[in-house]
């Protein structure tokens, strides 16, 4: 059993802590908003994703997991120290990494034994180089101390699999014997394991996740010319995904990305590649069509419906994928914001949104059940693909609604079908000239 700390109770930290706490390991989660921990203290998880809470609650229950706010406590006895932090977009889209500093000064006045420090969060490439210095010179007396770079690959919805079975383990050090005792930690998990220096590893999650945002943004950018040529974009993604050197990943044509991760992870290393004298035109691009597919929704049903103005639209969906309550950089949010900029008015249903989590948007109304979306709706826009939605009862659906357009954002429906039940089918790169939509 090794003893380990975890800074830091959002996404990456509580799934991480919970994790190795399963794999046997003692692990002090500790956060410094002490609500957030009283709430864990309650077995109240803050985040909705897929068999968290049960093995949370099943890890404490066994003693191997607990809650703190005092890094004096949580580093009494630890022998590794994961730093998994947010690190938000800061103005110029740099990733902010004032909670990293944080850690990096608390880090520096509470130990006072050896300490092997691990970058979780996602960091620009320097940032390793750069918490040393700050420990090496914050320190109250002289410890001890290795940083390893560790980057997460979680996706949001399927994170505690991603956790248990990864494809690889990046780890990044000075010191290969401190990257060695990071991956003996991992050992359970039978995982390639990639050992290189630290700026290497910090490099490998940007470069990761900017490359599938690339293949989302160019899908989609194929689904815009689908629409005007009259070809189908899901059948062109099926063709291209048979060749074994493009595969079939990440080629789904929709409103595009969201999250918390690659929106914030391409403009941080645009900004990067700024400073620094590089030309991330195709960055630039990759968002600039992520944008575009949001704005395009939105015209599509302004074109349908002969303008927004007292229009009523019906959101199947909220959070930006799946299996998660998670509503930052959402495209619902701003395709709602958008139809009510223009006079339209928003009702909508998520199965796990809270009232709370739509704040950013406070006219959007919110409905508890998924058939009342559609009440005296003019338009219907699915914007997350909820497996409960790809079932329902569209006689009813259509019945319930005064108008009869359909925006399919992830093309999860039959068009044929949906014109059968007597709607006007719209979806994205789904031929519609072809059509005659």
């Amino acid at each position: 059993m090794k003893h380990i700390t975890v800074l830091g109770a959002g996404y990456v930290g509580l799934v991480t802590g919970a994790s190795f706490a399963d794999l046997g390991n003692k692990v002090t989660l500790l956060d410094i908003i002490e609500e957030k921990i009283e709430k864990l203290r309650r077995g109240q998880v803050p985040i909705y994703e897929p068999g968290l809470s049960e093995m949370i609650l099943r890890n404490v229950e066994k003693g191997r997991l607990d809650f703190t706010t005092s890094y004096a406590e949580a580093l009494k006895d630890a022998e590794f120290v994961f730093v998994a932090v947010g690190t938000p977009s800061g103005v110029d889209g740099e990733a902010d990494l004032r909670y990293v500093r944080m850690a990096a000064e608390s880090i520096a006045e509470h130990m006072d034994h050896p300490l092997i420090i691990i970058n979780k969060s996602t960091v620009p490439v320097g940032t390793g180089d750069w918490v040393a210095d700050i420990i090496r010179k914050k320190q109250k007396k002289s410890v001890d101390f290795w940083v390893v770079s560790n980057p997460e690959f979680l996706r949001e919805g399927s994170a505690i699999s991603d956790f248990m079975n990864p494809d690889r383990v990046v780890l990044g050090s000075q010191h290969p014997e401190a990257a060695q005792k990071v991956a003996e930690l991992h050992r359970p998990l039978n995982a390639p394991v990639l050992i290189t220096d630290l700026r290497t590893a910090e490099m490998i999650k940007y470069a990761s996740n900017a490359f599938l945002a690339t293949r989302i943004s160019f899908i989609n950018e194929i689904a815009t010319i689908c629409e005007e040529l009259g070809a189908d974009v899901n059948m062109v993604a099926k063709g291209m995904g048979y060749d074994k050197r493009i595969g079939p990943h990440f080629l789904n044509a929709g409103l595009g990305f969201g999250g918390s991760c690659f929106p914030k992870d391409v403009r941080a290393l645009e900004h990067m590649a700024l400073i620094h004298g590089a030309h991330p035109q195709l960055l630039r691009a990759v968002l600039d069509i992520n944008q575009h597919m949001r704005r395009q929704a939105v015209v599509k049903l302004r074109n349908a419906l002969n303008g927004l103005g007292d229009r009523r639209v019906g959101m199947l969906g909220l959070a930006f994928k799946p299996n998660t309550d998670d509503l930052r950089e959402a495209p619902s949010l701003d395709i709602a914001r958008q139809i009510i900029r223009e006079g339209g008015e928003v009702q909508a249903y998520d199965p796990v949104a809270r009232p709370e989590d739509c704040e950013k948007v406070p006219e959007l109304k919110l409905v508890d059940d998924v058939y009342d979306v559609a009440r005296d709706a003019d338009a219907l826009i699915l914007v997350t693909e909820w497996n409960e939605f790809r079932q329902l009862d569209m006689h009813r659906i259509r019945d319930l609604m005064r108008g009869d357009v359909l925006l399919d954002g992830r093309n999860i429906w039959s068009p044929e079908k949906m014109r059968e039940y007597g709607f006007r089918y719209f979806g994205v790169g789904r031929g519609t000239k072809r059509n005659g939509w």
